[in-house]
């Protein structure tokens, strides 16, 4: 499951993301709006966890863009405000749920875990363009049928490609897509990621499916 936090306390940006990614989520982590929004803009979350008071652009402008842009992804408000006006504005704006600060890790835990049970139920996890098929949930694709195996960087940028088809993907966005996406002794990281997934989606069918849009980045599309 991955998380994005958005957190303008460092200290407790940093416990969070350590104590998620102990519990096995992948995370990624900001602290101001402005950069939630960026990475919200290119990456699927499962949830964002918001603090509502941020540099730049507060939470309530984030879950603002997000639910203008039809971004689903439920979202929970950190804040110290415990007045019922603030919570309200919130929730009318589109939020799931609400944490007053201070609060208990085990009772954050418990909250993301009801939300993810919530969402498992009426949202896909399946991606398909043309006859390629990736399972969020299992993390596998597969392709006319065909298992095709990828390792956790390659299917991160294969996801990110397949929820934006039809759209050209600039570099910049796709070395987003992970916040450790680190090829020892590459500089064109996300290159080398397409050529390996070229390799592994594109090369063993007639139809090619990863497109390069010259001077922009890369996009995946099945209707050409």
């Amino acid at each position: 499951m991955k998380l994005l936090i958005a957190e303008d306390q460092f200290q407790l940006l940093e416990i969070l993301k350590e104590r998620f990614t102990k519990a096995g989520y992948v995370v990624d982590a900001v602290s101001n709006g402005e950069t939630a929004i960026d990475f919200l803009d290119h990456t699927a979350y499962d949830v964002a966890i918001l603090d509502v008071m941020m540099p730049r652009k507060d939470g309530y402008d984030v879950l603002h863009w997000m639910r203008q842009r039809k971004i689903d992804t439920p979202v929970l408000f950190l804040t110290a405000k415990d007045q019922v006006v603030d919570r309200v504005k919130g929730l009318k704006l589109g939020a799931d749920d609400y944490l007053i600060k201070p609060f208990a890790f085990e009772e954050l835990m418990a909250r993301i875990d009801a939300l993810l049970r919530r969402r498992q139920k009426t949202v896909s996890n399946t991606i398909q363009v043309a006859d390629l098929i990736l399972d969020r949930s299992a993390k596998t694709v597969e392709r006319s049928g065909q298992a095709i195996v990828l390792t956790k960087k390659e299917f991160n940028v294969l996801e990110a490609l397949m929820l934006h088809a039809g759209e050209t993907m600039s570099r910049d966005r796709l070395e987003m897509v992970s916040s450790s996406l680190e090829y020892e002794g590459y500089s064109n990281i996300v290159d080398v990621y397409i050529r390996f997934l070229r390799k592994k989606i594109d090369e063993p069918f007639s139809k090619k499916l990863i497109q390069t849009v010259r001077g922009f980045g890369y996009m995946i599309r099945g209707d050409q």
